[in-house]
């Protein structure tokens, strides 16, 4: 008898099995990598180990009449220590500082002699630094142009080391906020969906010209050493927020939305912030 030879099945059909195979067990047996979560440790900008306590005293605010600026930022500042931050929060009540700069200026030209004229009858000009802080301050406050002349206010180290006796030598801070209405137009790009004739869905970038409406949020923190009335640290941000022209936000929405953005910048300043995030490690 001849015996048949058992026929030999292709290398290729063999190749897609073990394919196969491997897949499945993959599938079984899972991936080969986990997630571990990790925390990244910040160091705070300033040194506060010398402070139990903190002062959020008051801004100089100006922009629009729509919110007090002034109130909203020393409420939130205030809300935010108190769940973040290890010093204790001292409750005052909230300084008017224009007004306290509008005091300083007036009882300044009233301790002052006249300038004496030069030559000819007329009074000198002002050119020194002296002089120039006897210029007026605005009494509305509206743009940078109008708030910059009360910054002199933080460096009257006499002010704010009377104010830091007055409760119990803490970290002061205060400093500047402008919030005003913004507007801008231009081309802007948006995503438009379009189906073909078979059907077919396609996202298509469009750049439309709009008119867009918003504000403008210009906070300066200054941070006073208490014990000496002396600026240890001081950091100046800018967030802006644009809608479409049609859409009718609250001035005050829009300034807890910007807000938010710096809030973590400014407790980065006085206490140590942790970073949270994910590695990715194989078996």
């Amino acid at each position: 008898m001849i015996e048949r030879a058992p026929k030999k099945r292709p290398r290729s059909l063999v190749l897609v099995a073990l394919t196969t195979l491997a897949a499945a067990m993959t599938l079984s047996c899972g991936t080969n990598y986990f997630e571990i979560p990790i925390e990244t440790p910040i160091q705070a900008k300033l040194d506060v180990s010398a402070f139990q306590r903190v002062l959020i005293a008051g801004f100089v605010a100006g922009g629009t009449d729509d919110v007090d600026a002034n109130q909203e930022t020393v409420r939130l500042l205030r809300s935010q220590l108190r769940s973040k931050s290890e010093l204790k929060v001292i409750d005052a009540d909230i300084m008017d500082l224009a007004e306290v700069a509008r005091d300083q200026q007036k009882s300044a030209a009233e301790t002052e002699d006249p300038a004496e004229p030069r030559d000819g009858g007329q009074t000198p000009a002002p050119s020194s630094a002296a002089d120039r802080a006897s210029l007026p301050l605005p009494q509305q406050i509206k743009d940078e142009k109008d708030i910059e002349p009360y910054e002199r206010l933080f460096a009257n180290t006499a002010y704010w080391k009377r104010i830091g006796e007055e409760y119990q030598n803490p970290l002061i801070v205060t400093g500047t906020v402008l919030f005003m209405p913004h507007s801008r137009a231009g081309y802007v790009s948006r995503d438009v969906e379009e189906y073909d004739s078979f059907g077919r869905r396609r996202v298509v970038p469009v750049r439309t010209y709009q008119e867009r409406k918003g504000f403008i949020l210009r906070p300066k923190f200054v941070f006073i050493d208490g014990r000496t009335g002396a600026t240890m640290h001081q950091e100046g941000y800018r967030e802006e927020v644009l809608y479409n022209a049609q859409q009718n936000t609250p001035a005050l929405s829009s300034y807890f939305e910007l807000m938010d953005r710096l809030v973590p910048n400014f407790l980065s300043a006085l206490s140590s912030q942790k970073i949270r995030g994910t590695r990715v490690l194989l078996k």
